[in-house]
């Protein structure tokens, strides 16, 4: 399992907007998230929240770059966030490891961007016509089989365009990506060896989003996002131990303990021997006897 810590350089993300906008706020806060054990710093300069703003290809260039830059220096792994195909390229040519869309590559030019590189992608399923999150129904009973179909189209899309498949993750959505209702983010959840029999990784991203805050309190009166590291973690679990490779949080060191005692507690134990005495031995066939005689 391979945990890739939230850095939010925006001013408007959902749950940390603002906080590490500047460089040396952002840089600090992917150290932190780095030695509570992140193994990549999943960074982005754009929020997809339903009411998010828009922001320019340069302006996400602008934020990202010494962010990157710095956290190369330091030897930090980078997964960037990004839909753009300007901000894609020039990302990787900053020599990041990962490109995150939310889009799934639905841009003919990021195609493009990514084809000649050796980035891992991160394809991730959404219900909503565009980049951003949507609070719309969606029939929780359709969904996995949407996410399947959609993915098998997808796959065999990219592929003729040039995307090997072995660089692909997958990513089939959560929370408002997927609908307004948290039963749709449960069946995904539930349903996650369906969408692995494609064969490939999967990537999923529960943190703090909207379906926790509506099963802790009400669709209505959701729990407040800094209140749901309890239902994001048990999320976390539930999505590692189906096999799920790539989990995607805001709450790293929480879920990398968490994941540290449950593989400990998973792991086979060793075989115990006892040796009993002789004596010991011979003492006990006597009592068995008297015991079988007392109750014949």
């Amino acid at each position: 399992m391979r945990i890739l810590g939230i850095l939010n350089v925006t001013r408007d993300s959902f749950s940390d907007g603002g906080r590490y906008l500047e460089p040396q706020q952002a840089l600090a806060q992917a150290r932190r998230l780095i030695d509570e054990g992140a193994d990549f710093i999943d960074v982005g300069a754009e929020s997809t929240h339903p009411d998010a703003e828009d922001v320019p290809a340069d302006e996400e260039i602008a934020r990202l770059t010494p962010v990157i830059k710095a956290l190369r220096t330091a030897g930090g792994r980078i997964s960037v966030d990004t839909y753009k195909p300007a901000v894609i390229r020039a990302v990787l040519e900053l020599g990041v490891e990962i490109i995150n869309d939310v889009t799934a590559l639905r841009d003919a030019e990021a195609v493009a961007a990514l084809r000649d590189s050796d980035a891992r992608i991160i394809l991730m399923h959404s219900t909503a016509a565009r980049a951003r999150a949507q609070r719309h129904a969606v029939d929780p009973a359709t969904i996995v089989a949407r996410i399947v179909a959609f993915f098998q189209r997808r796959l065999v899309e990219l592929e003729a365009a040039g995307i090997a498949r072995r660089r692909l993750i997958l990513d089939p959505g959560m929370g408002f990506f997927l609908g307004r209702d948290p039963a749709v983010s449960l069946a995904v959840l539930r349903n996650l060896d369906r969408i692995a029999a494609l064969g490939l990784p999967l990537c999923i991203s529960t943190s703090r989003k909207s379906f926790i805050g509506a099963l802790l309190g009400s669709v209505e009166e959701p729990r407040p996002v800094d209140q749901r590291l309890a239902g994001t973690l048990a999320t976390e679990l539930w999505a590692a131990q189906t096999g799920v490779q790539y989990l995607r949080t805001h709450e790293v060191r929480p879920l990398h303990d968490a994941a540290k005692i449950w593989q400990a507690l998973a792991a086979p134990r060793p075989a115990v021997t006892v040796r009993v005495p002789k004596a010991r031995q011979a003492g006990q066939r006597q009592s068995d006897h008297d015991h079988a005689r007392h109750w014949t």
